[in-house]
């Protein structure tokens, strides 16, 4: 559970002042196996509206994962259902193990997000310290909940190398160093997924498109970790083709979220309960689209008081959120515009 409280500024003459209270998160999780520990099963659901795309969508998604495995040995297992595609590592860190209260700009945009298909991991140890982890997924491309047959596929790709040993309990995905990591350890990785003829804007997310576009999306990432510091950072590139030229000129299509995305975050622990935290992440559209698609950077400063690690803590957050309006709206000068956003949120979790 998440209960946050919340204060935006005023940001030209589109967005008002206001406040926000709300449930960000509510889910129930379950996980197991089923005649013997080789097959498990993994079910997470979802209550508060924003968590079910109602913001978005008007049928609720109350399921966010319905998964089975296969463990062939602890270096290679298998899945089927719906979950994360193993693309950007902010997007696979759970939403529990996240510094902030939620993700940065680049990954909301650009991120592949929950798709239903086969999953392949797989674990290649090079040497005494050093590992290879590979994911792969053939999907529907069209996100979860998806009712419409699919005219293609989704296909996507991950290869992570930690050339300095494991990370202490998974802490390769879980942000910030709670661990006190006694040795550096540091995780890289990059990803690629092609989404052929899928019907939304971002892939497996966003607004429905009246005729289907390819998507290919390149993602890097890299995480380090030393006594108490961290240091992640992440790179989207994204292009859009298969556009025929009867649709090419809609406005739709051009607002279609394309270009460059970037997040840099660098946090420090006080001691073991509190820990500061700093972000900077921009997105970046093609010199083509600028016109159609805002341009936007935000600056954010973070405090966590755990109480639990990241099962039971509190979270503060301020940040400067800048958008360069496109052409498109000649009533408003073309130069960036500041909102400030504050909020707190307390999450209880397992």
């Amino acid at each position: 559970m998440q209960n946050r409280a919340g204060y935006y500024s005023k940001l030209d003459n589109v967005d008002e002042p206001g406040t926000e209270a709300l449930v960000r998160r509510l889910r129930l999780r379950f996980d197991g196996f089923i005649l013997n520990p080789r097959l498990s099963y993994y079910i997470q659901l979802s209550f508060s509206r924003n968590d079910q795309d109602l913001v978005t969508e008007s049928v609720p998604q109350t399921i966010r994962d319905a998964m089975v495995y296969y463990t062939f040995n602890e270096n290679l297992y298998m899945g089927f259902g719906q979950s994360k595609l193993p693309g950007n590592r902010q997007r696979v860190v759970s939403s529990g193990n996240l510094q902030m209260p939620d993700r940065s700009i680049a990954n909301n945009t650009f991120t592949l997000d929950r798709d239903m298909g086969f999953f392949l991991y797989g674990n290649i140890p090079l040497g005494e310290k050093q590992f290879l982890k590979t994911k792969f997924a053939l999907s529907s491309g069209e996100g979860r909940g998806q009712l419409q047959g699919n005219t293609g596929l989704s296909y996507t790709g991950r290869v992570e190398w930690l050339p300095l040993g494991k990370f202490q309990n998974s802490g390769d995905y879980s942000e910030g160093d709670l661990e006190f990591e006694k040795k550096p350890r540091l995780a890289m990785g990059v990803a690629y997924n092609f989404n052929n003829r899928t019907t939304q804007s971002g892939g497996q997310i966003g607004f429905e498109l009246p005729a289907p576009v390819d998507l290919q999306t390149f993602i890097a990432d890299a995480t380090f970790k030393y006594s108490g510091w961290s240091l992640s950072a992440e790179y989207f590139n994204r292009k859009t083709s298969g556009i025929s030229e009867a649709n090419v000129n809609q406005l739709i299509f051009q607002r279609i979220p394309q270009g460059q995305g970037l997040n840099v975050q660098g946090s420090r622990m006080i001691g073991r309960k509190q820990e500061l935290v700093i972000r900077y992440a921009t997105i970046t559209p093609p010199q083509t689209f600028k016109a159609y698609q805002l341009q936007r950077r935000t600056k954010a400063l973070g405090y966590n008081y755990y109480l639990y690690k990241h099962r039971v803590k509190l979270q503060a957050y301020l940040g400067l959120d800048d958008r360069l309006h496109p052409e498109t709206v000649p009533a408003l000068p073309f130069q960036f515009k500041n909102r400030f956003h504050g909020m707190i949120q307390m999450e209880l979790g397992i």
